[in-house]
């Protein structure tokens, strides 16, 4: 046993030194712009730097949301067009990283905002945000092909607005939708509806593979409107940012149930024009959560995490050093956080410290026309 221990870390190492000078990142932007879509990037895992000269450039309409399969052969996008041209689009990468487009079809709504894969691959289940009330926003499930090809929507859920927030909350805006990682459930954030709703997930039943679960939902407080749900590694803790009340809460998570046991403000600022929490994510070992707040707070939050509770502590309060941070991601090394400034036009790399999950120096500043989210491969 302890042989076989030592090869793999000896394995593992060696990819490590492998891997260790790069890796390569792919990014979404608006079109709206001078943006052609899709951009893939070499960056340096030794100095942080993106190099100003992308390896690929791809058109794709409003990418806002990228998925990468699980072994990194394939790459789907959700194309954030409205009006009956939602749309979702599926890729090849080659050994090399290189891009090829294989399909594009509806995504079953209006303006997709997110996506996810089932725990088998088998689905690429996309969040309708749906900016009119009527008909509002939606859960499509798209099957995916062994070559990669997305059929038509083989199942759509549409849920009930709270109507808490009349400007905002008239319709269903379904924001994310994500898997456990045991793969029995599916959770998805309705900033609409102030609720999570989850299904269980059967992905032997093509043709309705999701259904209500019990519960079938959580409630969220009125007008706090769900946004971004991420679980940790083991499955036992779940996160979820409240977008309209800027805040993040923690959940323990049991066989599909989710119990809240803290909810912490994002801002002390009272304005509502502080307060729009966006993206959130972990660190590799899990100590660490970061979380984006927008508005005119643009600020990352850096809390860290309880290793027996999940309830989080924060650490620090940091500037994006710039407007609408939609997206952010840690390199593979964990040395560096990447945030994609969507209104200010750039990505900001900042140093980090992975034992003390800090944040640092910026680095960089890249010019990048409304970018919408950031995806390593290595």
């Amino acid at each position: 046993m302890k042989r076989q221990l030592t090869t793999l870390l000896l394995a593992s190492a060696m990819s490590v030194l492998v891997n260790a000078h790069g890796a390569q990142l792919l990014v979404g932007s608006y079109t709206d712009g001078s943006s052609e879509g899709i951009y893939r990037y070499a960056f340096n895992s030794e100095s942080g730097q993106i190099d100003a000269n992308p390896l690929q450039v791809l058109k794709s309409e409003n990418p806002s949301w990228l998925t990468l399969s699980v072994d990194n052969r394939l790459l789907f996008a959700v194309n954030e067009n409205g009006a009956g041209k939602g749309q979702a689009s599926s890729f090849a990468i080659s050994k090399d990283g290189g891009l090829k487009p294989l399909n594009q079809i509806s995504s079953g709504g209006d303006e997709p905002t997110h996506a996810s894969l089932s725990h088998d691959q088998r689905y690429l289940l996309v969040a309708n945000y749906g900016v009119q009330p009527d008909p509002g926003g939606s859960l499509s499930v798209l099957p995916v092909a062994k070559d990669g090809k997305l059929s038509a929507s083989v199942q759509q859920d549409r849920h009930k607005a709270s109507g808490a927030n009349p400007q905002r909350q008239a319709g269903p805006h379904v924001h994310s939708v994500v898997p456990s990682p045991d793969g029995h459930f599916v959770f998805a954030s309705d900033l609409g509806a102030d609720k999570v709703f989850i299904y269980r997930y059967d992905g032997a039943s093509p043709k309705h593979p999701l259904s209500p679960a019990n519960p079938p939902s959580i409630d969220l407080p009125p007008g706090s409107g769900p946004r971004h749900l991420l679980f940790s590694s083991d499955g036992k803790q779940a996160y979820l940012t409240l977008e309209m009340s800027a805040q993040v809460v923690v959940f323990e998570h049991n066989d599909g149930k989710l119990i809240e046991r803290q909810r912490l403000p994002l801002t002390e600022q009272n304005d509502a024009s502080a307060k729009a929490a966006g993206a959130l994510h972990l660190s590799a070992d899990g100590r660490f959560l970061y979380v984006s707040n927008r508005g005119t707070a643009n600020e990352l939050l850096v809390f860290a995490v309880d290793e027996d509770t999940g309830k989080l502590m924060q650490v620090q309060r940091r500037s994006v050093e710039g407007d609408h941070p939609r997206e952010f991601a840690l390199d593979p090394t964990g040395k560096f956080l990447l945030v994609a400034n969507q209104k200010s036009n750039e990505i900001v790399v900042i140093r980090r410290d992975p034992r003390s999950g800090m944040l640092g120096e910026t680095l960089q500043k890249l010019p990048q026309s409304a970018p919408s989210d950031l995806k390593f491969i290595d």
